[in-house]
């Protein structure tokens, strides 16, 4: 081997040992790399296993799934001013908190992005309601008075005991002399109603008093007429009920279960309430003739059942308006607010049914003006009804709807301008309501649109 090929293989071992320990720094590095990435890998997956875990029991079963879903953290925080818990107890009752903050009530735009709660300033709400956690109801959310309203009612308490704005309203409520003798008392007397601005209270009798006791529902123990199970916080908010709003008292006294035209009630929470959902008359202005019709048949039915009913009690109208009354799915009617009917007790001779007049005091002005004048008790009619029902109402629903039928209309016309005048006698508002009932009847369809009564209607004779 001469010198230039030992040059050359010289070079070329220097080169391939260069190679050589290169491609070893490319492997080793690459080695490195690979096992670095098992091991992020690795606690990536520890990670995850680590947050399943939790989740392990409920992913065994799809029922189960299914059973535990209540039991995730509430998505709402409802806090206590939205409901008025903070106003407790000062407020309606808390029999459907649980709900509430189990989100077995939920507000209709419970999936939307957001998830916030609605404007706290409105009135009513749509929402959902479940018992079993699968059967949803419609139903709607309330306030008995509006925003505005309520802080007026809470700025008059603290005023009345010349405290600040922000005072403890419960404390002074409690302070009151009415409420002192709330406490002192075994059952329920007209002297501790008097001068309650609700028309349900304007007239009492005992009757009717044992009767609230009885059904107050936002009670543990319930039936008897004395209030001997009644805590001091449920005398309250008893008291401040009857002072606000009976509404929900009404709904309680009367369900509609029993056959009474007016609707459940699901319970309460701080100053909400919750009741099923209907369709207010005044959507159907504008629906067909068959719907109208039915629609203001039932409006006298209701009315006339409101003076002759089987426990001899006379509920009358001080107004009605078309918020008042609201449809479910199958067509029926119902008195969706009753915050503006009293009742009289029938079974008392009417000369001696005399409204309750007291001393007023904090209570009696919580809902209204003090100093608001109303029909006295032995005055009312029972024409009273149907005069502001025809009035305020019928006239609106079946102004012009019997285009095609001239005759019928001017008839209808006429029954409603007899019916509607309060300068005619009793007498003649009574028969005008009832011929205009009888002639709604006839033009009754049997259609099962009307749920509610059909098929039974193919079977009625004459119908």
């Amino acid at each position: 081997m001469n010198h230039l090929q030992k040059l050359h293989l010289t070079f070329w071992r220097t080169v391939a040992a260069h190679i050589v320990k290169a491609h070893e720094a490319v492997l080793m590095k690459c080695e490195k790399m690979y096992v670095q990435s098992l091991a992020n890998l690795g606690s990536r997956l520890i990670l995850v296993l680590i947050s399943l875990e939790p989740l392990s029991p409920r992913l065994n079963t799809r029922a189960k799934a299914t059973a535990n879903v209540t039991k995730l953290k509430p998505v709402y925080n409802f806090g206590r001013n939205f409901l008025g818990l903070d106003k407790c107890n000062a407020c309606i009752g808390t029999s459907l908190c649980r709900k509430f903050f189990k989100e077995e009530i939920r507000f209709e735009n419970w999936l939307s992005a957001g998830l916030r709660l609605p404007p706290s300033h409105k009135k009513t709400y749509f929402a959902n309601y479940t018992a079993d956690t699968e059967n949803w109801k419609p139903v709607v959310i309330s306030r008995l008075q509006s925003k505005f309203q309520n802080e007026l009612s809470d700025w008059k308490i603290c005023t009345s005991a010349s405290k600040k704005v922000t005072c403890s309203i419960e404390n002074v409520l409690r302070g009151t002399e009415r409420f002192q003798k709330w406490l002192a008392a075994d059952r329920l007397t007209t002297d501790l109603v008097q001068s309650l601005s609700s028309p349900l209270l304007r007239c009492p009798s005992q009757r009717l008093l044992d009767r609230i006791v009885r059904r107050y529902a936002e009670v543990r123990d319930s039936g008897s007429v004395l209030m001997r199970h009644f805590t001091e916080r449920d005398k309250l908010r008893l008291l401040y009920t009857l002072s606000v709003n009976t509404h929900p008292i009404v709904l309680q006294l009367f369900p509609g279960i029993e056959g009474w035209p007016f609707l459940r009630y699901f319970g309460s929470c701080g100053r909400v309430i919750v009741t099923p959902r209907t369709n207010p008359i005044r959507e159907f202005y504008t629906a067909s003739l068959e719907v109208i019709v039915d629609i203001a048949y039932q409006l006298l039915q209701i009315t006339h059942s409101l003076e002759n009913n089987d426990l001899n009690y006379f509920f009358y109208y001080t107004s009605v308006h078309d918020k008042m009354f609201g449809t479910f799915e199958d067509g029926r009617l119902y008195i969706t607010d009753t915050s503006s009917i009293g009742i009289i007790d029938k079974q008392k001779d009417k000369e001696f049914v005399q409204e309750i007049k007291g001393k007023k005091d904090v209570f009696s002005c919580l809902a209204s003006d003090c100093e608001m004048q109303h029909t006295p008790c032995g005055e009312i009619s029972e024409a009273q009804n149907f005069i502001i029902v025809c009035r305020d109402l019928l006239s609106n629903l079946l102004a012009d709807k019997f285009k095609s039928s001239p005759s019928l209309q001017k008839q209808i016309d006429t029954f409603l301008r007899l019916c509607s005048d309060d300068s005619l006698s009793a007498n003649v508002t009574l028969k005008a309501a009832d011929s205009l009932m009888q002639l709604l009847k006839s033009q009754r369809s049997c259609d099962p649109h009307f749920e509610y009564r059909y098929p039974e209607c193919k079977y009625v004779k004459g119908y």
